[in-house]
């Protein structure tokens, strides 16, 4: 009878031990369905989703160092910082080796705070643990780790520079970028995300404003820029509209568009034109073969009118966005875009292109190449057709934030870029950067003797039918004084203006063939202004033979 008591008192709890076992199975299970979800959810970029289910998982298991490591991992990918570093370093002091990854993500978040020594602490320590792995190149760890190093050399050096927010008459309390000004530097254009043209949000999108194109102009007697307005004309759509660049004489507008089902599709690069009265007309596409069925992100003009620069992620480049050169080939045609080489493109995205008013000095933006974190404004210079290792502008122009769409006044005395580096929800400001004792034109970049470096002039006119009194097309050719020829460029059928930049404190001669008429060659002397830049204003008549 005893025994018979003993035996299903043992059957019972060994049946209740097994029940116990089979619900911790069923736990388990249901766990791991759920981290699972958790991880599929964030691969997918749906860093709510997953978050969410990791503090679901979290209520049961508080003291779990892997899930606070990916809890962190989400807040971080929101942006939402200060979370993500309380749970990083929640993690790391329960159990350090819980979530390899931890040290990834605490790392990026004390880079972003300017904790560039803790962050290489995090990086290196990643770096031990996952060696040359995939993970190691799925995380870009090396450049990261290069990037705190650049960052620490280049913040110990920082350039003769003084950078100031451009203020509430350019920016607002929304994303403001890629400025853009012409060679006098009396005008800027500019891409804001403001409650704009139609105030309508991007509901398909990020739920902020669409973009639209921004105008401003230099008070010479206020010595300031005008409130910034919607830029008169018909650039501006219901849909998101964004300028890359400004030619150097003001009379076109590069524009960027991406419409889901219409011709841009994909984005593509288009042209406004100013006309008779002041106003923009609606963008024209280039056409190809500048724009593809690939992305094409902006483009910029050199000074001569005729040669154009562009981003894209055409077939055959070296990274995602490269940069291309194209040469004009009629007045409405263009050659087939050149990469300009890996040199200057990498592996990484390079884009916010700028050509200096000396039509020889490319800025552009990289990920690349020594580069302190995210993007940094860099420089290259076309030397007898080379281009030359790409210089980062050093800092405080660049941070370890994004640093993009550099450009410069024609005396190389100003210039103007993005950044956000004070960002608010990811928002970027519109900087101006003070070059006075930093010529940024200059070989090394380093002030000469009574800072005497490459000054850049404005020449600038029309060319008339004397007879007629209307516009004509005419090339002019400009030679130095020792008859080289340093320059050309085509005047306006319609109007007859034309438009160039030259070196200041020379006297050059312009020639003008044109058939039939009487041929002109005549000396023009550019001086080098007490302050800003020089323009000489030259009108040409042409007579008939």
């Amino acid at each position: 009878m005893i025994k018979n008591i003993i035996y299903v008192a043992v059957l019972l709890l060994f049946s209740l031990s097994n029940v116990t076992a089979q619900k911790n199975v069923i736990a388990k299970s249901e766990e791991q369905l759920k981290m699972f979800n958790a991880q599929q959810r964030f691969f997918e970029g749906d860093f709510q989703s997953a978050l969410s289910i990791y503090q679901d998982i979290l209520t049961k298991k508080p003291t779990d160092a892997n899930l606070i490591g990916h809890i962190a991992e989400c807040y971080f990918e929101m942006g939402h910082y200060r979370e993500a570093l309380e749970n990083a370093e929640k993690a790391k002091g329960i159990d350090k080796n819980a979530y390899d990854k931890n040290y990834f993500v605490l790392g990026r978040i004390y880079n972003i705070n300017g904790k560039l020594d803790e962050a290489l602490v995090e990086f290196k320590a990643f770096k031990a643990i996952v060696g040359d792995s995939k993970k190691a190149k799925e995380t870009e760890i090396d450049s990261y780790i290069n990037n705190v190093n650049t960052a620490k050399q280049l913040m110990a050096n920082p350039v003769n520079v003084t950078i100031a927010d451009l203020g509430t008459s350019i920016n607002s309390d929304f994303d403001d970028k890629t400025p853009s000004i012409t060679a006098d530097a009396k005008t800027l254009i500019f891409t804001s995300r403001r409650p704009g043209k139609n105030r309508l949000v991007d509901v398909e999108g990020d739920r902020k404003y669409f973009e639209d194109v921004y105008i401003s102009h230099f008070d010479t007697l206020k010595k300031s820029w005008s409130v910034a307005e919607l830029i008169p004309g018909s650039i501006n759509t219901d849909g998101h509209d964004a300028c890359s660049s400004i030619s150097p004489d003001g009379k076109q507008i590069f524009i960027y568009r991406n419409e889901a089902d219409g011709e841009s599709r994909g984005g593509d690069i288009y042209v406004s034109r100013l006309n008779s009265i002041g106003k923009w007309g609606a963008p024209k596409t280039i056409g190809k073969p500048v724009n593809t069925t690939y992305w094409e992100g902006g483009a910029c003009i050199a000074p001569d009118g005729k040669t154009l620069y562009l981003v894209t992620e055409r077939p055959g480049g070296f990274g995602h966005g490269d940069i291309y050169v194209v040469k004009q080939k009629t007045k409405t045609e263009w050659d087939e875009p050149v990469n300009i080489g890996s040199e200057i493109n990498t592996s990484e995205d390079e884009g916010g292109i700028f050509l200096a008013p000396d039509g020889k000095t490319l800025f552009f933006s990289s990920k690349g190449h020594n580069n302190m974190g995210g993007y940094d404004i860099f420089k290259t210079v076309n030397e007898n057709g080379k281009w030359s290792k790409p210089v980062n502008l050093g800092y405080p122009i660049n941070t370890i934030n994004n640093d993009m769409s550099f450009s410069i006044s024609v005396d190389a005395k100003t210039g103007y870029f993005t950044s956000d580096r004070k960002a608010v929800a990811g928002d970027r400001d519109i900087y101006k950067v003070d070059l006075t004792d930093y010529p940024v034109l200059e070989k090394d970049m380093k002030t000469k003797v009574l800072n005497t470096g490459p000054v850049m002039a404005i020449l600038k006119g029309d060319v008339f039918d004397a007879s007629k009194g209307s516009g004509l097309e005419a090339e002019l050719v400009i030679y130095d004084e020792t008859g080289a020829k340093v320059g050309s460029t085509t005047s306006s059928a319609e109007s007859g203006e034309y438009f160039i930049t030259l070196l200041a404190g020379k006297t050059y001669q312009v020639k003008i063939d044109l058939k039939d008429y009487k041929s002109i060659a005549e000396k023009v002397e550019i001086k080098i202004a007490k302050d800003g830049a020089t323009t000489v204003v030259k009108h040409y008549l042409l007579y008939k033979k």
